[in-house]
């Protein structure tokens, strides 16, 4: 697994330079190419007959805004990186969520902001980061508030022995391999015996083998929530990147998730890559 192209995910309202200098410090880390990506879209507006016109010019009125602010985010873009043919842009009038879940086929890792999370923050123009992470197809790497580039060095790994996991380890090899020291911990139950042990002793092994410095760790969960606990253990060993499987499922066409993965997305300190 290599990182041959980054996409970064620009929102809308925001400001681009810092998330886009994060991006492109990765982007030379890795020489990786760099698409910036930005979307909102218009809300959709149903009015009575006497209304189809008036609700066409607000809606028009929306998507030129709209056009308009994505042309700015997208000078702001070329006046940041300049010539350079490794670097591109793609901005749409469209559901952010879902138009970065189809252009993110164009990338290896896909980075995106610190996640909005809770039912009330603008759909239309914020990505929802659990719904991302589950359609992307890719590993999202979710920035920390303060937008420093992960140096990881020190990496978490949350072990559970499920499809989502394994495919979390694989995609983020490229930071792994080149850690000081990786952390492969796993939050075991009360009930699961050696599975835990026996699960994370083998990622040690299959990280070693791609040439990775990994060691392993199992906590009881105790009376603290998985997430909570995996946050503290990265704290206590210094992680500035924390790589975990996204768990959920569809309900009702919206994406309800697990506490683990809910808890990590709200762990805004840490750099969080999540597969599924």
């Amino acid at each position: 697994m290599i990182y041959n192209t980054i996409m970064v995910q620009l929102d809308i309202d925001e400001p681009p330079a810092p998330r886009l200098e994060y991006a492109l410090a990765l982007a030379r880390r890795f020489e990786a190419d760099l698409i910036a990506f930005a979307a909102a879209d218009a809300p959709v507006v149903l009015p009575g007959s006497d209304g189809i016109a008036v609700a066409g010019g607000v809606l028009r009125a929306q998507i030129d805004e709209i056009e308009a602010r994505l042309d700015a985010l997208r000078r702001e873009f070329e006046s940041l990186t300049g010539e350079d043919t490794r670097m591109s842009w793609r901005g749409f009038v469209a559901n952010p969520t879902q138009a970065l879940a189809v252009q993110a086929r164009a990338a290896d890792l896909v980075v995106a902001g610190s996640p909005a999370i809770g039912p009330f923050f603008d759909r239309a123009r914020r990505v929802d980061a659990g719904a991302l992470a589950l359609a992307a197809g890719r590993p999202v790497l979710f920035a920390a508030e303060n937008l420093a580039p992960p140096a990881a060095k020190n990496v978490l790994v949350a072990w559970k022995d499920t499809r989502e996991a394994r495919r979390a380890v694989v995609d983020a090899l490229p930071f792994l391999t080149s850690a000081t020291d990786v952390l492969v911990a796993s939050v075991e139950e009360e009930e699961a015996g050696g599975v835990a042990r026996s699960g994370v002793a083998d990622i040690v092994r299959f990280l070693m083998k791609h040439g990775a410095r990994a060691r392993p760790e199992v906590v009881r969960r105790g009376d603290g929530e998985c997430g909570e606990v995996l946050a503290k253990l990265a704290a206590d060993a210094g992680c500035d990147l924390l790589v975990a499987g996204a768990y959920g499922h569809s309900r009702l066409r919206e994406w309800a998730f697990g506490g683990v993965t809910r808890t990590l997305l709200q762990k805004s300190e840490l750099n969080r890559l999540l597969s599924c």
